[in-house]
């Protein structure tokens, strides 16, 4: 492995890993002696990385505006094609138009045989099933979930019974068919999830619940995970009883 190879992966170790890293850790990770993770740490540096740490503490890479973008690996490029053409094809206006113009950044950034590659692409990503329209702004309600505010909303359910809802909005998911919002709802004092498609008067509230979003989202997605699992072994069960 030559230098200049042995140091665009220590930053991409340093970049994925979960800091504070040890050098011990970085070692293994590189196949390499601790000494020679000190002296690329220090090279790192010397290039404009901003690392911060030292010996016996772990280190943590600071992202810095000075420092040279890194370049991708063929299936990283592949990847981001598919994810970016699928957000284009299943997401709100807005993160439709980020998308396009996210992967033209990205083309206009690489080699010209990457460039190439991206333009090119064997990947691809298409719905064909009609979706029902959608007719609260999704770009406001996604920015109330990261600002950490509840929003009201009127809703009709499944059986078009309607509501009027007060949530805190933790995430949306996006299906095949539908788009989901994962929230808290004041109305209800748990965890529900409402169709996008089947809200309307999105009203963005004052009332914040900073910083409990992240915390809510996982006890909502551990419970989900939970339910799925008990249905999983329910119906395993019931296979068997037939058998």
């Amino acid at each position: 492995m030559t230098r200049t190879h042995r140091l665009f992966q220590l930053m991409q170790t340093l970049r994925r890993m979960t800091p504070p890293i040890t050098a011990q850790s970085l070692a293994y990770e590189m196949d390499v002696s601790l000494r020679t993770i000190y002296r690329d740490i220090d090279e790192l540096r010397g290039l404009g990385a901003v690392i911060d740490g030292e010996a016996g503490f772990g280190f943590t890479l600071i992202e810095d505006a000075t420092l040279p973008p890194l370049g991708f690996e063929d299936d990283e490029l592949e990847a981001l094609v598919l994810g970016l053409r699928d957000v284009a094809a299943i997401a709100d206006p807005a993160l439709v138009q980020a998308a396009t113009s996210a992967l033209a950044k990205i083309q206009a950034r690489v080699p010209p045989k990457q460039a190439h590659r991206l333009k090119h692409a064997v990947l691809d990503a298409r719905r064909f099933r009609k979706r029902l329209p959608i007719r609260i702004d999704v770009a406001a309600l996604r920015q109330a979930a990261w600002d950490e505010v509840s929003v009201r909303f009127a809703y009709r359910d499944a059986n078009d019974v309607p509501t009027t809802r007060a949530v805190k909005p933790l995430g949306i998911v996006y299906f095949d068919d539908t788009n989901m919002l994962m929230a808290w709802c004041h109305l209800r004092q748990d965890f529900r999830v409402f169709r996008l498609d089947r809200m309307d008067e999105l009203q963005v509230t004052d009332d914040s619940f900073r910083p409990h979003r992240v915390s809510l989202l996982r006890d909502h997605l551990a419970r989900l995970r939970s339910e799925d699992a008990h249905r999983a072994k329910v119906s395993t069960s019931g296979d068997q009883s037939l058998s």
